[in-house]
């Protein structure tokens, strides 16, 4: 059970720091992972970062960078001097290659395609193939770069981890226990599906922290991955 709790990366996507400290008390130790994303760093959750650490959590930065490469190397190297767990940049090499000269011994993510994204949405940006192509691509950069796992939906990982081999983090959001409301999510599936294709971890985010009881919802993925 203590590794299942270790491969559940608990998304505090939150208002305020004053939320995602009271969620974080009712989780207890059902939960050890935890990831701060744009909404709440932008409210103080970098802060939250460092408290999280220092009751012994483990906490990953979602801030998806993507900038020129000087600016990214530069940010990956602030974020690696707090010693957090993992940061993610967007999977173009030229950020994946700034942000490895700044990351030190902080584990890089490099996002694919956003799970919320299909093929008509590709199109639509004006890409010229489909969501498959598209991270099989990136991550065969990603690995040429030395980055250290992808950010992917589940339905990508039977193909994706024979290209990128056994020591790549894959890291799954767009995961909802069976019968959740899938939301903006496009390309999902149940935790135990997506740990048995491979996921290292895998991210949940409204099923726990709006559910009517977030630390049951939270054992029930566990005693799910466990179950695996």
């Amino acid at each position: 059970m203590t590794d299942a709790r270790d491969r559940l990366i608990v998304a505090l996507d939150v208002e305020t720091v004053d939320a995602a400290r009271a969620l974080v008390s009712t989780l207890g130790d059902v939960v050890s992972f935890y990831k701060i994303g744009l909404e709440l760093a932008y409210g103080g959750g970098l802060a939250l970062a460092r408290e999280l650490k220092d009751q012994g959590k483990r906490v990953f930065i979602d801030l998806k960078l993507h900038d020129i490469g000087a600016t990214v190397e530069r940010a990956t190297r602030q974020i690696a001097r707090t010693g957090m767990d993992f940061l993610t940049v967007h999977a173009y090499p030229q950020t994946m290659a700034a942000a490895r000269a700044g990351a030190g011994d902080l584990k890089l993510l490099a996002v694919t395609v956003m799970t919320s994204y299909d093929d008509a949405d590709l199109r639509e940006a004006g890409y010229a193939c489909s969501v498959a192509e598209l991270v099989a691509r990136r991550a065969g950069q990603a690995k040429a770069a030395g980055i250290d796992g992808l950010i992917l939906s589940p339905l990508e990982l039977p193909t994706i981890r024979p290209i990128v081999g056994p020591g790549m983090l894959l890291v799954t959001p767009g995961v909802r226990p069976a019968g959740a409301d899938a939301g903006d999510q496009k390309r999902i599936m149940t935790p135990a599906q997506a740990i048995a294709a491979t996921a290292n971890h895998i991210v949940v985010g409204r099923p726990i922290t709006r559910a009517a009881a977030p630390r049951a919802a939270a054992e029930a993925i566990v005693a799910e991955i466990a179950g695996v």
